[in-house]
């Protein structure tokens, strides 16, 4: 509702800050249209479904039960109590304390919750329990429905050795490897020379790219071996290991199934995931740039021949890796809902947690094969809690202070589990959301993302933000000259964030001295007028210096109107636009091209942080006269981190390798840090004598606190 004493400009943007919170709790509107409606009033399946799982993919299922009529049943630990999936939900209940193994992994709590709440189905989404077969054992067990495949199937699939030897069976293309499970790092090497290196350690039971390392020698084969088990223990509850053919400049592809309890299987077209950091997907599309229809065909029934294998009923996954000459082996299947489903959903028109619902309350599927269409182009951006500028993505934690997903722009779907005051934790996945566009074809949905990107909004938390549009705006991606290795290819020495062109290093500069500017003025204003009369002139040109990666630079500002023209070491840039410091998107015209910029701080040392073309620059804005003085104060000397080992990232650690007199050699592992269930071994950057040791096996360390001080 309105409020009568504002003005009617603030109670717009009350309205649009209102209808984002309501659609930030997890939109799957399409803009292609709606769903292909399959649901019926009078197709009867469940009351109350629990969802067993928590985040945006908890808000996803909801949103589907709500509009089949289903209630909903939430679960939460102790720190989520007022997570968005509590709120959407019609019941929710606590299922423990925050670590996972107490909470979303208890079994025995989550049972006791549908106990009492009379639930009649469980939905698992992703992750936790999903391909638990022992916990679908126990739904079926106590007359509660699983939404997913039976136990057959998931423990077939879910053992990666299994599932290898069942495809081999069925005519599926497998990858050249080791069948058996790798008992020790000798028998690991020993494996590996003989299918020959590379070589892929990956967990049997694993997924999400934890317990994955590739080796291309004995003593890299030795160490994945070891961090793959542990990782695959802690996060799996199973060390098993197996070793299969790497194969060079692979793409990541997979296919879509969807079967029913009738026999009925179809393949949904395919979804390329091959953008990947540490194993993990960051940016996926669909269809592929890279398939004709013969490969896409032959994956696709390839893809149901297996599913048929293990009598397969319910959404499910078939990933391949396939090769420059478009052959493809497979990987694995997932038995679950993927992350990436949105863009499947965009092209397909089909809600698949809808049909999943409906499989598993016994109906048959409605369409055929030839009813299922590729409509469209969709992308799917992985927004993370992440600093990419390490390792192309290391946690970050903090509360989200101000929150805004770009849902006014057309065309854009935003998963999400979270809003403005919610807690990105140490104990979850860092995952923000999911931003999802969609176009007639891929350029369309490009230019969407790109601009999606630009409009969303994130403080309080790093994120991955910047990694994410200069992917999409790479000439490699957009040609679709792409594999697994694009991050390490295309970025050899690292993320940098985006390398401003000569044009682009004055739009920015521009940009800055107009903030700089529009602070200065409306400083001296109170109630639209001047403090201290003034003749107009005074405030219409202006002398700055601007400081910009260790240079300086010299700007000529005129202003009239809302219009800025700079001169920037001789080169013009006008920049025009209403520039309310209030908000956090700064919509700009710059030389007549629209642009959308933010500011994350200034304060009144001159030093203003923009995010521009998805990359945050620090610039120090100073008139000419501070300019000069401050070139006679002293620099900073900076700290010398080749003596010092500060972790990385907040965690656990795992392991310490070292005691105070020991001698290390450079590229030695000195301690483990484990965050978000993936290991990390710090390594010394010189040889040296370790000094003192500042942290524990266990200890929970936060992102650059100090582990170990080198003599």
């Amino acid at each position: 509702m309105a409020a009568p004493w504002l003005s009617p400009s603030v109670n717009r943007l009350l309205s649009a800050a209102k209808n984002a919170s309501l659609q930030s709790r997890c939109s799957v509107v399409l803009s292609n249209g709606q769903y292909s409606t399959v649901h019926s009033p009078t197709e009867k399946t469940f009351d109350k479904i629990l969802i067993a799982n928590r985040g945006e993919i908890a808000c996803r299922v909801i949103k589907t039960c709500k509009k089949m009529g289903i209630r909903t049943v939430a679960v939460h630990s102790d720190v989520d109590s007022s997570a968005v999936h509590v709120k959407m939900a019609d019941e929710a209940m606590c299922v423990g304390p925050a670590p996972t193994n107490k909470s979303y992994l208890n079994m025995d709590a989550i049972m006791e919750a549908i106990r009492v709440t009379g639930a009649q189905a469980v939905h698992p989404g992703y992750g936790f329990l999903s391909e638990n077969k022992e916990f679908a054992k126990r739904l079926a067990a106590n007359g509660v429905t699983f939404i997913g495949p039976d136990t057959h199937a998931i423990q077939a699939m879910g053992d990666k050795i299994e599932s290898k030897l069942i495809a081999k069976a069925a005519k599926v293309n497998t990858i050249p490897g080791f069948d058996g499970v790798v008992q020790t790092a000798e028998d690991a090497v020993k494996i590996a020379q003989d299918i020959g290196y590379p070589v892929m350690i990956k967990a049997s039971a694993g997924g999400g790219g934890k317990g994955m390392r590739i080796a291309w020698n004995d003593e890299e084969t030795r160490e994945g071996f070891r961090f793959s088990s542990q990782e695959a223990a802690s996060s799996f509850g199973d060390d098993r290991l197996l070793i299969e053919k790497y194969i060079d400049n692979p793409r990541h592809i997979e296919i879509q199934v969807l079967a029913d309890k009738h026999g009925n299987a179809l393949w949904l077209n395919e979804r390329e995931c091959s953008i990947q950091r540490r194993n993990q997907k960051v940016v996926e599309e669909a269809p592929s740039t890279f398939l004709d229809p013969v490969t896409r065909r032959a994956m696709g029934e390839q893809a149901v021949q297996l599913a048929k294998a293990v009598q397969y009923s319910s959404a499910g996954t078939v990933e391949f890796l396939v090769d420059s000459q478009k052959n493809f082996y497979f990987l694995e299947m997932n038995t679950r809902l993927q992350v990436e489903h949105p863009i499947t959903e965009c092209i397909t028109g089909l809600d698949l947690v809808e049909q999943m619902i409906r499989v598993a309350k016994g109906y048959a599927l409605k369409q055929k094969q030839e009813d299922i269409p590729i409509n469209g182009w969709a992308i799917e951006s992985r927004v993370y809690a992440e600093d990419p500028y390490k390792s192309f993505g290391l946690p970050s934690i903090g509360r989200l202070s101000q929150y805004q997903e770009p849902t006014n722009i057309s065309n854009v779907r935003v998963d999400s589990g979270i809003q403005e005051g919610s807690d990105i934790s140490i104990y979850y996945d860092p995952m923000i959301s999911k931003l999802v566009t969609y176009g007639a074809t891929r350029a369309e949905a490009l230019s969407k993302m790109e601009e999606a990107l630009d409009n969303y909004v994130i403080r309080g938390v790093t994120h991955n933000i910047p990694l994410l549009r200069e992917i999409i705006t790479h000439p490699r991606f957009i040609s679709g000259d792409i594999s697994t290795n694009f991050l390490p290819e295309v970025y050899p020495d690292g993320f940098k964030g985006h390398q401003l062109e000569e044009e682009k290093c004055r739009e920015l500069l521009a940009s800055a001295a107009a903030v700089h500017v529009t602070a200065k003025l409306r400083s001296q204003m109170v109630l639209n007028n001047l403090r201290v009369s003034s003749t107009p002139v005074e405030y219409m040109k202006w002398e700055l210096c601007v400081e910009l990666g260790g240079r300086c630079y010299s700007l000529d500002v005129t202003k009239s109107g809302n219009s800025f023209a700079v001169e920037v070491d001789g080169g013009k840039v006008e920049v025009k636009g209403e520039l309310n410091l209030a908000f956090p998107l700064l919509p700009l015209t710059i030389n007549g091209s629209p642009k959308m910029l933010q500011c994350l701080s200034r304060d009144a040392s001159g030093n203003i942080v923009l995010q521009y073309l998805g990359t945050s620059f620090k610039v120090r804005v100073l008139s000419k006269l501070a300019a000069e003085l401050n070139s006679f104060m002293p620099e900073k000397i900076p700290e010398d981190t080749s003596s010092i080992l500060r972790s990385p990232m907040p965690g656990t650690v795992v392991a310490v390798s070292v005691k105070p007199g020991d001698t290390v050699a450079e590229g030695q592992e000195i301690c483990v840090i484990e965050a978000m269930k993936m290991q990390n071994s710090l390594t010394a950057a010189k040889q040296a004598k370790v000094k003192s040791v500042h942290c524990t096996q266990g200890e929970t360390v936060g992102e650059g606190d100090l582990l170990v001080e080198l003599e």
